[in-house]
């Protein structure tokens, strides 16, 4: 059982530690979403001869109109961007480096509540799944106490589904906020394409892991419960088979011991009652004797 108990401990620290591990990743991290945005090409220069729109210049006449020939997407960039929580970050076409703004600035008005909602769904998400380790930490210390293993098993899996539903419900309400940001968000950022990226993967798998601790968390408790109920009703069953033997053998005992008392009483009764009585010699009358034996001799 103590073997067995430690397993079922072992495997839901581990579960819970990677549930932790990647929730936090995903909370830090800007890869929630990753797409394309397109904005118009800027023009040509002496330092940007690429990527660029022509207009050409004319040295000798100024006010002389040159015109670009590109049309559709040939006018556009695409660049690359990365969303997450807190930052959204793309390439900056003048040069090789990012700029990044708060997605809750780009976030629509109507959706900054729900926004700020999802942002302590997170945090609360990480803190109950770290009370949660701590939690199966303590009973994977302190296995031998079944009891004490018993109440800090409980309140981890109390602990552990509770942060698996907040981690849902943000994880939920993000998704929403980012797809009303989409069609509703500064026409700059709107993206052109985009899909879910790996921290959006990291922080559901973080949600799968958070249930299968509490699942193998409850389980644990369960299967304790069922066992050391058993072994209870199994030690109170001998006690009373033990009793039982031990009464029966008291009155086994007694009854051997009144038989034989009766035994012996009543022969000793029988010898005494076959037994003569003697006659004293004081109440013996001589001339009565010598006349009967007269009478005889007759």
């Amino acid at each position: 059982m103590k073997t067995t108990r430690r397993c079922r401990s072992l495997l839901s620290v581990s579960l819970n530690f990677f549930a932790l591990f990647f929730s936090i990743t995903a909370f830090i991290t800007t890869y929630w979403c990753v797409g394309t945005q397109r904005v118009p090409k800027p023009k040509c220069s002496k330092l940007r001869t690429h990527q660029c729109i022509d207009y050409g210049v004319n040295e000798t006449d100024p006010n002389k109109v040159v015109y670009s020939w590109e049309t559709g997407d040939d006018r556009f960039l695409f660049r690359q961007f990365h969303t997450g929580i807190w930052y959204s970050c793309e390439e900056n076409i003048h040069d090789e480096s990012e700029m990044c703004r708060s997605f809750i600035d780009l976030a629509p008005a109507s959706e900054k509540g729900m926004l700020w909602l999802s942002l302590v769904s997170e945090i609360l998400n990480i803190v109950l799944l770290l009370v949660g380790f701590s939690l199966m930490c303590l009973d994977l210390v302190h296995s031998s106490n079944v009891i004490d293993g018993l109440k800090l098993n409980a309140f981890a899996a109390i602990f552990t589904v509770l942060s698996g539903l907040l981690g849902m419900v943000a994880h939920v309400m993000y998704t929403q906020v980012f797809q009303v940001t989409v069609s509703l968000g500064p026409p700059d950022w709107r993206p052109y394409n985009w899909v879910y990226g790996w921290s959006f993967c990291m922080a559901w798998a973080s949600f799968t892991c958070c249930m299968g601790a509490s699942v193998t968390t409850l389980n644990s408790y369960t299967k304790t419960v069922i066992e050391f109920r058993h072994k209870r009703k199994t030690f109170e069953q001998s006690i009373r088979e033990e009793n039982a033997r031990e009464a029966f053998g008291y009155y086994r005992e007694r009854s051997m011991q009144s038989i034989s008392k009766s035994v012996e009483v009543y022969p000793s009764q029988s010898l005494k009652s076959s037994r003569k009585t003697p006659i004293p010699a004081d109440s013996l009358d001589l001339s009565d004797i010598a006349e009967s034996l007269g009478e005889e001799q007759c």
